[in-house]
């Protein structure tokens, strides 16, 4: 097999209209996962894996994926927008590598969606198996654990490879049978160019009457390569993989981001010689502190903990494991944060606010509050501010997206705040509401339905009024 040519494209130009509250002023692609953006993490990745150079597909927000990829430099990625004319997954690689093909050759490719958590062992293993196996086409697949297969591209691992992995097979777009489901990375063989170059939407490997969507599907091409005798190789991930398509996606992938880094921490601290740790604080476990960052007395603190500069752990903070905090942020006043959260960069958690979830950027929880889901940029929670989540029947809330009823494995009950939204003081928020972005939610509601976004909504009161004095009492 000749040297496959090093080029690694990024999927990233979605509308991410599944992703509600949270697409509105961004590609989903630049959501941060354990502050940083899902974009920018595989990016690493696939530097990290031997990939130089980048080709990244954009399109909707395509400025909020320039910002998240800012730190890589401009000099080493390929900006790409796909035809106006054509969408779906395999339409815009085929742009990326047509783009590409005149420079950097037409032999052989590492596509890799853009919104995905996946481990880099994972993605050094699909590579090294095409790159070794002589597949002409790899793809990563992940068991659906407990998710249904409706809910995915899905397939069923065929016969075992003599050079790795099984046979590709059973491939099904929203089907019933799957076993597993597509992970959103494939390595393509000069064999697969003709396969890219025909594709076209809808997908045909579906059930009778599953009305698939318009979209070119790079899973179609591999399961056509599949049917004409192809060699396709599917990969069976190791760890985690997580497709962040909707908003309790976020809290799927944060378990799977911090799994990663407790793996990778180790089990000693790495704290900065200008942090300042207060004699009077309770740590447990190993912590990674930045510079500057502040751990006050009188603070509980259990590890593996990553505090970053500047950070203020004050007077009382409760953190359990694992738990991350940004940059800038302060966590005070006896709060209480929940093992696995993520505290993004200048937040404020305060005076006696409960928080277990994911926060974004400047987002602010003060005076009693008790939060669990995620919270968007620049979220700002009013006093005592409630978010319910145990359901009386004991059951998980039913989501709907684009009217079509969903179960989420997890997260079904938490709260998803959209960026720029408010709430008032004493707001209640029942099991699995969503608000949208800049929308605010008056004082003493109780929430029972999502909130679109740009909306005020407030509570209209009766009241009586009537003469009163010290005649009422006799004199």
């Amino acid at each position: 097999m000749k040297k496959a040519t090093p080029v690694a494209v990024l999927l990233a130009a979605g509308a991410g209209r599944k992703f509600w509250p949270f697409s509105e002023v961004r590609n989903k692609c630049a959501f941060p996962i354990a502050n940083e953006p899902l974009v920018l993490r595989l990016a690493r990745q696939l530097r990290e894996i031997g990939f130089a150079r980048l080709v990244v597909v954009v399109d909707v927000e395509a400025s909020s994926v320039r910002a998240a990829l800012r730190p890589l430099g401009e000099e080493n990625v390929v900006w790409v927008r796909p035809p106006a004319t054509e969408v779906g997954t395999a339409a815009a690689a085929r742009a990326a590598l047509e783009v590409v093909g005149a420079t950097w050759g037409k032999e052989h490719a590492f596509v890799v969606y853009g919104d995905i958590v996946v481990a880099t062992e994972d993605l050094r293993a699909v590579w090294q198996l095409h790159r070794d196996s002589q597949a002409d086409a790899v793809a990563l697949c992940t068991p659906l654990e407990g998710d249904r297969p409706q809910d995915w591209i899905g397939l069923s691992p065929g016969h075992p490879r003599a050079a790795g992995g099984s046979a590709l097979s059973g491939v099904e777009g929203h089907g019933r049978d799957a076993s597993h489901r597509m992970a959103g990375v494939y390595a393509l063989g000069p064999a697969a160019w003709p396969y890219l170059r025909a594709a076209n939407g809808p997908m045909t490997h579906v059930q009778v009457g599953a009305m698939p969507g318009p979209e070119a599907e790079l899973a179609d091409v591999l399961a056509t390569m599949a049917d004409e005798g192809q060699d396709v190789a599917a990969l069976v991930a190791a760890h985690p993989c997580v497709d962040v398509d909707k908003p309790w996606h976020v809290l799927e992938a944060t378990e799977a981001v911090l799994q990663q880094m407790v793996c990778q921490s180790g089990k000693t601290d790495a704290i900065d010689p200008s942090a300042k740790i207060s004699d009077g604080a309770e740590i447990e476990g190993p912590v990674v502190v930045g510079p500057n960052a502040t751990i006050g007395k009188r603070v509980v603190l259990h590890g593996p903990a990553w505090i970053g500069a500047d950070a203020r752990l004050l007077n009382g903070a409760i953190l359990n494991s694992p738990v991350v905090v940004g940059e800038g942020s302060r966590v005070s006043d006896y709060c209480l944060v929940g093992g696995g959260s993520v505290i993004g960069r200048e937040c404020v958690v305060g005076h006696g606010a409960e928080f277990d979830g994911v926060m974004l950027d400047r987002s602010y929880i003060y005076h009693y509050s008790e939060i669990s889901g995620v919270l968007g940029l620049a979220v700002d929670i009013g006093a005592a501010t409630v978010c319910g989540t145990l359901r009386f029947d004991d059951a998980a809330t039913i989501h709907r997206i684009g009217g079509r009823r969903e179960m989420p494995r997890m997260g079904a009950n938490a709260t998803y705040f959209g960026d720029y939204s408010r709430t008032g003081v004493n707001v209640i928020t029942q099991p699995g509401v969503k608000i949208g972005a800049y929308s605010c939610v008056g004082p003493g509601i109780v929430l029972y339905e999502d909130v679109p976004s740009r909306k005020l909504i407030l509570l209209k009161q009766e009241t009586i009024q009537r003469d009163w004095g010290p005649e009422r009492y006799g004199w």
